[in-house]
């Protein structure tokens, strides 16, 4: 089946502007006529949500959180990318586009990201506006940081709370349209399947996570913006409650999946402690923009740390190996993320970590400290060659920029981070793949839309940092409110679609047989056990490194797992009441079947590009090889009844403006 992704034919740089010129816009006047769910409050789903309200539709947004500010978006603490060049060091909307492109490793649909560099510098202009407080320069503009896979400073942040404080700004704009009546949101609530009528996206069923009620919700298009899958993993940066759910569901009503390998691997995670997680924190990739990453030079050194027996502060410059910066000279530390993290995995699984785990580099910001606060010192008329007055003012400045990540850091590892370099490992992050869509962001189920991070459409096999939140806003702000109108207008005299219609009664009727079998199944084992196996399984297998034997044992065993979780789940409680095991079985249900098509999906894939390493194909240096005449596609699977009967369907990437190179930062 050919993928028709309505991109528009012309220069690129015309693209959006012509676009945008074309589109049939709903009539102010009638869009009161015209309801959109939307799934999902976070970044994406929130500025949505508040841009539809304005623009005079009728919107009800759904979240199993409690506040839409608790959304996950929140975690993403480094910044925000736009091509403003406010620092003049070359930046530009071309230049955006094509640092994204490459990050992807070629990946990704060339139109689509010459879209969000176009419009990235809007969204700059639109939190400003709304009062998010970025970080300024002394004289008052908006500062600038770097981030990896990129040689300039694009990235606006706030301290390591951007996420936070865009959120903040979203949900602000929910709030007006919440109180003029325009947005009904509801809280404590979940998505459990989306109903078609006539083959189009008319509604969706939800559960009452405190009541335990289901319930019927009808719109004219149902909007997900429900996050990523990397839960899958169970042990990952993402809140515990993050799921697949969402957009599982549309899936298995006819929404393709894209690209469901493509999953990123951050390589600033604190590491793993032990058996008892159940999650990983992140500490931003900001970090590297200041703190150089290393590891012992020498085996016995990097024992002797593992025992106890040094401290990295034991260790002279000449004993260290900035791996990073040796291997990658022209951008060292600011690698993109899939390089940095299989560069940590290359040299832990040589012998050279520095945890009792050996799974573990350092992030040390010594000479951060000591430029800055010479820095500062000139600045301030002060001695110089002061050491403890070079520390106290070079601590000062990084405190500033990064101050709240490392007192979170002291918080879990009980260590002062200013004085003993910091302990990372590379963690599952991020999910580039999600349901495909069009370049209006319509899946292939007419009237349903995925934005933000449930999409597959803009990351290719890698995700820049500070890109995430660029493309939630992006989609949320200017993308969707425009291309929605484009379906929504033939439904101006549609009126109000009733939940009494066969299709409510059958998919609510579905859901409910499913609750009920979970809660009347008996099983001997907790909903965590078998999530725990399914994550170890990814890990191991499906993980930063795959090969066709891991990958084929991982298929069959994901397959194995599902069964004995269907016949052997135990959720305690009842159906009609607030119950944590009953919301977090139908997740992992979810995930089970999802596992095996991220399996799936790697395997076919028989190349090597960003996040998705195939260990049989990697250059005699170990860097990612590609295939590009064989494999210069978007994978997008469609649903037949389980993973493994999953039909492939192939759209092809066309490169108008950018050549495809080998991806080098050396």
């Amino acid at each position: 089946m050919a993928l028709d992704s309505k991109i528009p034919s012309g220069p690129i740089s015309d693209k959006w502007t012509n676009y945008k010129d074309h589109i049939n816009l709903v009539n102010p006047a009638n869009k009161r006529n015209i309801d959109i769910i939307v799934v999902g409050t976070g970044l994406a789903g929130g500025s949505a949500a508040a841009t539809l309200a304005e623009l005079g539709y009728n919107v009800k947004t759904f979240c199993f959180q409690d506040s839409p500010r608790r959304a996950h978006s929140i975690a993403a603490q480094g910044g925000i990318n736009a091509a403003k060049n406010y620092q003049g060091d070359g930046d530009s909307t071309f230049r955006l586009f094509y640092d994204t492109i490459k990050g992807g490793d070629y990946r990704s649909r060339e139109a689509n990201v010459h879209r969000l560099a176009e419009v990235s510098t809007n969204i700059i202009d639109q939190c400003v506006m709304q009062g998010v407080p970025l970080a300024r320069e002394y004289g008052g503009l908006l500062d600038n940081r770097s981030f990896g896979g990129t040689l300039v400073a694009r990235t606006f942040y706030a301290k390591g709370q951007t996420g936070q404080q865009l959120l903040l700004g979203a949900y602000s704009a929910m709030n007006r349209q919440i109180g003029r009546g325009k947005i009904k949101s509801h809280t404590r609530h979940e998505m459990l399947d989306l109903v078609l009528v006539d083959g189009k996206a008319r509604g969706i069923i939800a559960r009452d996570l405190v009541t335990g009620e289901i319930e019927r919700h009808s719109a004219h298009a149902v909007v997900i913006a429900s996050g990523g899958y990397g839960n899958v993993f169970f042990l990952s940066t993402y809140a515990m409650g993050s799921n697949a759910t969402a957009a599982w569901k549309i899936h298995k009503k006819g929404a393709f999946f894209a690209n469901p390998c493509y999953t990123q691997i951050h390589p600033t995670c604190i590491p793993v402690s032990g058996d008892h997680q159940s999650k990983l924190t992140l500490m931003s990739e900001s970090l590297r923009n200041d703190g150089r990453i290393w590891v012992p030079a020498k085996l016995e050194d990097a024992k002797a740390i593992r025992e106890g027996k040094k401290k990295p502060a034991d260790l002279s410059e000449s004993e260290r190996d900035y791996y990073l910066e040796r291997r990658y000279p022209s951008f060292g530390n600011l690698v993109p993320r899939d390089v940095a993290s299989r560069a940590a995995k290359e040299r832990c699984d040589a012998g050279f970590g520095v945890n009792k785990t050996g799974e573990a580099v350092y992030l040390d910001f010594a000479a951060a400290i000591q430029r800055y606060g010479k820095e500062q010192a000139y600045i301030k008329g002060l001695d110089a060659n002061d050491a403890k007055l070079i520390i106290k003012l070079g601590a000062a400045v990084v405190a500033n920029k990064y101050g709240n990540l490392f007192q979170m850091y002291e918080k879990i590892v009980d260590e002062d981070p200013y004085t003993t370099p910091m302990m990372i490992y590379p963690a599952v992050h991020y999910t580039m793949g999600g349901t495909w869509v069009d370049y209006n962001l319509q899946t292939t189920i007419p009237g349903c839309f995925s934005i933000g991070e449930s999409n597959f459409s803009d990351h290719g096999a890698n995700r820049l940092g500070a890109s995430a939140l660029m493309q939630g806003l992006a989609d949320g702000y200017f993308v969707l409110p425009y291309t929605i109108g484009d379906y929504l207008a033939p439904d101006i005299k549609t009126g109000t679609i009733s939940t009494d219609l066969p299709e409510f009664v059958e998919a609510e009727k579905k859901v409910k047989d499913q609750i009920d079998k979970f809660i009347n199944n008996n099983g001997t084992h907790s909903v965590d056990y078998f999530h725990k196996k399914l994550g170890k399984i990814m890990w191991d297998k499906v993980g930063m490194a795959r090969n066709a034997k891991g990958l084929t044992e991982a298929i069959e065993e994901i397959a194995t797992l599902r069964s004995a979780f269907h016949k052997d789940v135990k959720v305690p409680g009842t159906a009609d009441s607030f119950n944590q095991e009953l919301e977090k079985a139908g997740r992992v249900a979810d995930f089970l079947e999802l596992g095996e098509l991220f399996a799936k999906d790697a395997l076919h894939r028989n190349e090597s590009c960003g996040g998705h390493f195939r260990e049989e194909y990697q250059s005699e240096e170990g860097e990612a090889q590609r295939d590009d005449e064989n494999f210069a596609y978007v994978a997008a699977w469609e649903y037949k009844g389980k993973p493994s009967d999953a039909v492939l369907h192939k759209e092809p990437l066309v490169f108008e403006n950018i050549k495809l190179v080998t991806r080098s930062y050396k």
